[in-house]
C-alpha cells in the first residue's frame, strides 16, 4: 500500500489525511511544531484562557465540510448571529462602512456621496489594481479614507501595489439607495457576506479537528530538512531519512522551495518574490464582559496600534472564566514592506494604552491575563509580483511531483474550509494517479 507523506498539520494536512484514510489509504503527518492545527491552533493558558492563533469562525458553504466539523465537536458548537464594526476617529461605525456612513462628518458626507455618485456615472476604465477598483467601486474620497487606510495596515502595502484577485465576495459593493439610505438612517440592513457562524463549545477553534486525529499517523516535533524528489526522500532536522512515494506539503511556498535539492535558481527567485504578512497577536483578559457588541472590529486611523479586534468570550461561554472577558488584537507586519520593529511582548502595551483611547478597556478595569505572539504567516499578499512568481513556482512543483495545499501551499487567501477542501484536492490527485 502506498504511504503518502503530508507535511503540515494544519487544516490543508489534516485535509489531505482524510481523503487519503477515506480511500483506504495511509498517511503520515510531519509537523515541525508540538501542537497541531496550523494557524487554526488553539491554546489554553493557566487561569481557564482560550485563545485561538488569531481570529476563526467557520461560515463554510460547504456543506459537507459543515457536518464534518459538526461530528469533530459531538455536535457541541455555538450557532451566533455575528455582528461587525468598524471605528474612525472616534466614530463607531457598522460593517460594512460604505452602506452605514451615518453620522459621520457633514462635510465628508458630501465629499463621499458626490465622488459616489460621479462614479456611478463614469464609463469604467481599465482597472489595473486594487486602488482603481476601490476608486471606481466608492469613489475617492471613501476609498482613501476607509478602505486603503485598512489595507494599509493589514496588508502592509499600498492598494496601487496590489491585485484584485483576492477579492471574492469581501468587499460589498452597494447600490446609491443603500449608500443614501445609510447616510440618513442609523438603521440599515444587513449585507455582510457573514451573517452566521459556527464555532466549537469547548476547547477553541481547533476543536473541529478531533476527528482526523485517528485517520493519520502524526508526527509532532519533526521538522523537514531537505527533500530531494529525484530520490523521493526527506531529510528531518533530527537526522533521520525518510522515502516517500507520494508527499503533500502545505508548507509555505518559499520555505518550500527552500528546501528542495537542485530547485533552479529561476524558481528560487520566484519563490523569494511571493510576499506574506506576519502578525503579533495580543491576547488580553479582563474582569469584564460587557466590552463589545460587536464579534470583530476594523480600525482605520493609522495611529491607532492594532489593526483589527474581536472578543474570544463572545464566541463561547468557555473561552473565559465566569464574569471575565477577551480581547484579542492584531499588529501586522511583512518583511518586504513593514518589517518587524520590536518583540512581540513589546507590543502588548502600545494595544492596551489604545483599547483605554477608544474605551473598550476602563481605566478601573483589571487585566486579568497578557500574552503576545507572533506568527510567522498571517496572510498572503496579493501584490503584482505575486502572480507571476506562483506561476513559475507551481509549474515547477507540478514538473517534479510534489502536490501543494492550504493557504500557504496554494499561496491564495483561503479561509480554513477552503484550506481543508484544498487539502483534500491535493489528495485526490495523488488517489487519481494510483
Amino acid at each position: 500500500m502506498a504511504m503518502v507523506t503530508i507535511i503540515g498539520a494544519g487544516m490543508a494536512g489534516f485535509g489531505a489525511a482524510h481523503k487519503l484514510y477515506n480511500n483506504n489509504l495511509k498517511s503520515v503527518i510531519f509537523e515541525r511544531n508540538q501542537h497541531y492545527g496550523g494557524n487554526c491552533a488553539s491554546f489554553s493558558y493557566d487561569g481557564g484562557y482560550i485563545f485561538d492563533l488569531g481570529p476563526h469562525l467557520s461560515f463554510t458553504k460547504f456543506e459537507r465540510v459543515k457536518e464534518l466539523f459538526a461530528k469533530s465537536v459531538n455536535q457541541e458548537f455555538q450557532d451566533i448571529k455575528i455582528k461587525a464594526s468598524n471605528y474612525w476617529k472616534g466614530h463607531w461605525i457598522k460593517h460594512p462602512a460604505q452602506c452605514n456612513l451615518h453620522g459621520l462628518p457633514e462635510n465628508l458626507l458630501v465629499d463621499l456621496l458626490c465622488d459616489f455618485i460621479n462614479e456611478q456615472n463614469k464609463k469604467c476604465d481599465r482597472i489595473n489594481n486594487y486602488a482603481d477598483w476601490l476608486i471606481s467601486s466608492f469613489g475617492k474620497t471613501f476609498a482613501e479614507t476607509f478602505p486603503m487606510q485598512y489595507g494599509l495596515k493589514f496588508h502592509t502595502t499600498t492598494a496601487d501595489n496590489m491585485s484584485t484577485e483576492w477579492l471574492g465576495p469581501r468587499m460589498y459593493r452597494p447600490k446609491l439607495e443603500e449608500v443614501l439610505h445609510g447616510v440618513i438612517s442609523p438603521k440599515t440592513t444587513d449585507v455582510h457576506y457573514i451573517n452566521y457562524v459556527r464555532y466549537p463549545t469547548f476547547n477553541g477553534y481547533m476543536s473541529f479537528l478531533n476527528l482526523f486525529i485517528d485517520q493519520t499517523e502524526l508526527k509532532l516535533g519533526f521538522e523537514v530538512d531537505t527533500i530531494n524528489p529525484k530520490e523521493k526522500r526527506l531529510c528531518l532536522t533530527n537526522g533521520t531519512v525518510v522515502s516517500y512515494d507520494h508527499v503533500i506539503s502545505s508548507l509555505p511556498l518559499p520555505e518550500l522551495i527552500a528546501k528542495i535539492i537542485d530547485a533552479p535558481k529561476e524558481v528560487i527567485n520566484a519563490a523569494q518574490k511571493l510576499s506574506c504578512s506576519s502578525c503579533v497577536v495580543v491576547d488580553i483578559a479582563i474582569d469584564r464582559v460587557d466590552i463589545s457588541d460587536a464579534h470583530w472590529i476594523y480600525f482605520y486611523d493609522k495611529d491607532f496600534f492594532f489593526t483589527r479586534l474581536n472578543f474570544p468570550h463572545m464566541l463561547s461561554p468557555n473561552n473565559t472564566p465566569a464574569g471575565t472577558g477577551s480581547i484579542q488584537a492584531e499588529v501586522y507586519y511583512s518583511k518586504k514592506y513593514k518589517p518587524l520593529d520590536r518583540s512581540p511582548n513589546d507590543c502588548i502595551k502600545p494595544v492596551i494604552n489604545d483599547l483605554k483611547r477608544c474605551g473598550l478597556i476602563r481605566e478601573e478595569d483589571k487585566i486579568l491575563y497578557s500574552n503576545a505572539i507572533l506568527m510567522p504567516y498571517a496572510n498572503v499578499i496579493f501584490d503584482l509580483e505575486r502572480a507571476d512568481a506562483l506561476k513559475i513556482v507551481k509549474g515547477y512543483l507540478d514538473d517534479i511531483g510534489i502536490y501543494y495545499c492550504g493557504r500557504y501551499g496554494e499561496w491564495d487567501y483561503l479561509w480554513s474550509d477552503q484550506s481543508f477542501v484544498s487539502g483534500e484536492n491535493a489528495a485526490q490527485k495523488i488517489i487519481e494517479s494510483l
